[in-house]
């Protein structure tokens, strides 16, 4: 069998408009992946996602990004193991006063 070079396993071809302005209101589908892909935020149990606090955090960050940011809400999400996929929609751009606190003052969750 062909073993794939290590650093062409992961490899993937982005499927971004290049021209195509993300501060533009609308839908976007998110991926956020865990540093090396290690199982941070739970595991797989009889077929079923099983959170442990780490992803318990994530998916309480998650459903309180409305109420601190202006103009974004949240619709399909899902932690796994080692990554979480969400989808966030803006409704309008810019920075806001939840969006941009003035300075020395936290707004919202400390991101992790």
């Amino acid at each position: 069998m062909c073993e794939i070079p290590e650093k062409e396993k992961h490899h993937r071809r982005s499927i971004r408009l290049k021209e195509y302005d993300n501060s533009h209101p609308g839908a976007y589908f998110v991926t956020v992946c865990a540093y090396n892909w290690k199982h941070l935020f739970g595991e797989i149990v009889n077929s079923k996602m099983r959170l442990n606090r780490i992803g318990k955090m994530i998916q309480s960050v998650w459903s309180e990004l409305p109420q601190n940011y202006q103009g974004v809400n949240t619709d399909a999400f899902v932690v796994m193991p080692n990554h979480i996929h969400g989808i966030i929609v803006l409704s309008s751009v810019g920075a806001t006063p939840c969006g941009c606190p003035p300075p020395g003052q936290a707004q919202g969750p400390a991101p992790t």
